[in-house]
């Protein structure tokens, strides 16, 4: 049996929901944050179980979404670059920028290999000591460390001819920002469970008290989110704000400061340009001046450039949970898993990917 498998059980992930329809007397609109909680939700069939009048939209936490279309094109000028091996994460691979996705630039000669740890990275270019490895790095606070740490073994080792590219964002500012634009249509937030482990579930206290939203932070099976849910509606129906920690297995209120300290060390907040969102004052992290022979910005002289999305693609306005997936005129017509547009129907925590897999849209043909 595995150790997930109570947060699985049928009866009581139905009993969470007859508790759920008793407590939900007027409409409600909750925001998923995490694409991980995205994901679950859509492959579980939660959204069957909610009472009418409850309404659960996708927020911008999936790291690649989020991803803006300049740093992307930024990612490709790299990969470009004569003596640049790229190392980047799958879901990177087929995201679209201006001119093209990483992996058509791989099948045109570009050197670009996939890893699936930063200490891939580290190991390529110490075995390859004449070309230079450019990591790109995406991803929230959870990722974070564990790159600083990455930079931190390679100074330690005196690899010089490794570089990041940080696309690094943390999550309260974009949190603040969209419930300030939300114009109080957002009643309580699923937090990112992954995320919290690190930040602590402390967190999100100064942002629960400004926009008197109550907050949950839940972990991913779906006995886990329907109690976060549930927990979210009984906080509203009492007229209460605060955070509400159901992970309590993963997350602490404090979370890891052994790990935010590692990553501060490493790099500074600084502005970041978030998709959907746009540019926003202290959720990214760049490297720290003392740290700037590992940045491949520095190194080469090339910048993220203007973010202009593509043509139609409405990824923006699901991030910011403003539209459904299968609102996009493209969905499952234009924009498909074999064919994206944009890069929420290409990582594997995306919502437009989510729905098309398991949602029931016509569109989408058999």
């Amino acid at each position: 049996m595995s150790i997930s498998s109570p947060f699985r059980q049928r009866d009581t992930v139905e009993a969470l929901a007859a508790r759920l329809r008793d407590e939900v007397d007027r409409p409600l609109r909750f925001m998923e944050v995490c694409g991980t909680h995205t994901m679950a939700l859509w492959q579980h069939g939660l959204r069957s179980l909610f009472p009418k009048g409850l309404e659960l939209v996708s927020g911008p936490g999936c790291p690649v979404c989020v991803t803006s279309q300049g740093e992307i094109d930024w990612f490709m000028a790299l990969a470009a670059k004569d003596g640049v091996k790229v190392a980047t994460f799958g879901d990177l691979m087929r995201i679209p920028g201006a001119r093209g996705s990483l992996a058509q630039a791989r099948a045109k000669g570009a050197s670009v290999q996939v890893v699936y740890s930063p200490w891939d990275a580290l190991e390529m270019a110490r075995l390859e000591p004449g070309a230079t490895v450019s990591f790109l790095a995406v991803g929230f606070e959870t990722t974070a460390p564990l790159v600083a740490s990455m930079i931190l073994s390679a100074r330690r080792m005196e690899i010089d001819n490794l570089v990041v590219a940080s696309a690094h964002k943390t999550m309260p500012a974009a949190l603040d920002l969209l419930l300030s634009r939300s114009g109080g249509r957002i009643d309580g937030l699923l937090c990112p469970g992954h995320v919290s482990v690190i930040t602590g579930s402390d967190a999100y206290v100064v942002l629960s008290s400004r926009h008197r939203v109550p907050m949950a932070v839940a972990g991913f099976e779906p006995a886990d989110i329907m109690a976060g849910i549930l927990a979210l509606s009984r906080a509203v129906k009492k007229g209460e704000a605060g955070v509400i920690n159901l992970y309590g297995r993963a997350v602490t209120p404090h979370g890891n400061a052994r790990a935010r300290e590692v990553m501060y060390k490493v790099f500074q907040a600084s502005e970041a340009w978030w998709r959907g969102l746009g540019p926003i004052a202290g959720s990214g992290l760049s490297l720290r001046p003392e740290w700037k022979e590992f940045d491949a910005a520095e190194r080469f002289g090339i910048y993220p450039g203007e973010s202009i999305e593509p043509p139609g693609c409405r990824c923006g306005e699901v991030l910011s949970g403003t539209m459904a997936p299968d609102g996009c005129s493209l969905f499952g017509v234009v924009c498909t898993p074999a064919s994206p547009v944009g890069p929420c129907m290409v990582s594997s925590e995306g919502a437009c990917a989510a729905c098309h897999r398991y949602g029931d849209d016509p569109r989408r043909g058999t």
